[in-house]
């Protein structure tokens, strides 16, 4: 009978904590619940975007964080035993360690958003926007890098003999900084990379390259990858060391205005100025041209055919990509029904009835 009492109250003293426990969670809860409540009215009446951003991203952290702040506040009121109190105590600082690390990041998430908003890389000329987003990108993963390790030494230090342990690996530091540095060399390079193109900036995000062959976009540029958009919508996928050891062309690296060529291969009986005449006319149809440059040339005289080198302006690539075959196919299509005779053609002469030894193809 006194061994039952002695479970009883046992029991019963656990479960007493347990219920204050449970009780400050459910403040922290209801603390959580009112205050984004409070926010969400706010955002109706107003709709400020930074608060409406708090509110999407905050949420769920605040979820665990404000119950858990609860509960480290009510730990030492507990009558618990020093072990359990103390287990107790240590769980609740790795939890709050995480989830302020998880509020961090969220942070950088509110301040990337804030950045998107205020520099739309939507429009046209947005090569400003490109710049900033492009180091924003970099430095928010790195700060996010940063946050997970040193919540992680924090979460370490908290046990002693993690501790302890430290202050004889401080002497072994530097073998193991080479030992990790010939291992990892591969990242590092990648990571230092990283951090020049962002600064540096020989690309930026949305910028449109031409790289081993491949013509696309920058989709994402990662910690240690490039992720280009190809466009047939594949994804060529570069480290970013690439970009600092290999050539590479950029379309967009001062402005995202180019120009466009369209190369055209005729008989040399063909006449110039028509052919340039209907050159203007095209160009003066289409809204794909931005009316800064328009020329037509004879670029070069070969042994069979005539090089004719079309030249135009467009405020982008991409529509410089759809000005080129605008232009190609109208301009064969006015060759074809007016000077048919000036297409590339191959030639046989003829002295007498033999073909001459002289004959030339073309």
């Amino acid at each position: 009978m006194k061994n039952l009492q002695v479970l009883y109250n046992s029991l019963e003293y656990y479960l007493t904590g347990l219920a204050y426990i449970a009780a400050a969670i459910l403040v922290g809860l209801i603390v959580k619940l009112l205050l984004f409540r409070l926010l969400n009215l706010y955002n109706r009446t107003d709709n400020p975007y930074l608060v409406k951003l708090l509110t999407k991203h905050l949420s769920k952290p605040f979820s665990l964080f404000l119950p858990l702040l609860c509960v480290s506040i009510l730990l030492p009121s507990l009558s618990y035993s020093p072990g359990t109190l103390q287990g107790l105590k240590r769980l609740t600082e790795i939890l709050d360690i995480i989830v302020f690390a998880w509020i961090l990041i969220k942070f950088t998430d509110v301040g990337r958003d804030l950045v998107r908003q205020k520099y739309a890389i939507e429009k046209e000329d947005n090569i400003r926007e490109r710049r900033l987003i492009t180091q924003l990108q970099f430095m928010r993963k790195l700060m996010v890098v940063i946050i997970i390790f040193l919540a992680t030494a924090l979460i370490l230090l908290s046990f002693e003999p993690v501790q302890k342990l430290g202050t004889g690996l401080l002497t072994s530091a530097g073998v193991a900084g080479v030992v990790i540095g010939f291992a990892a060399q591969t990242s590092i390079a990648n990571l230092l990379a990283g951090l020049q193109l962002a600064f540096t900036q020989p690309i930026r995000l949305d910028d449109v390259l031409v790289v081993e062959n491949e013509f696309g976009r920058v989709e994402e540029i990662t910690l240690t990858y490039v992720v280009l958009r190809i466009w047939d919508n594949r994804r060529l996928i570069l480290p970013l060391n690439y970009f600092i050891q290999k050539p590479f062309q950029n379309w967009t690296r001062t402005g995202s205005d180019i120009l466009a060529t369209v190369y055209l291969y005729t008989d040399y009986t063909l006449p110039i100025e028509p052919l340039r005449k209907e050159f203007d006319r095209i160009l003066a149809l289409t809204q794909l041209w931005d009316k800064r440059v328009s020329v037509l040339q004879v670029t070069d005289s070969k042994e069979r055919t005539m090089e004719l080198r079309a030249l135009m302006s467009a405020h982008s690539s991409g529509v410089a990509w759809d000005l080129r075959c605008y232009v190609r196919e109208h301009l064969i299509d006015f060759i074809q029904k007016n000077y048919p005779e000036s297409l590339p053609k191959t030639r046989s002469v003829f002295v007498g009835d033999h073909l001459s030894p002289l004959a030339e193809l073309s």
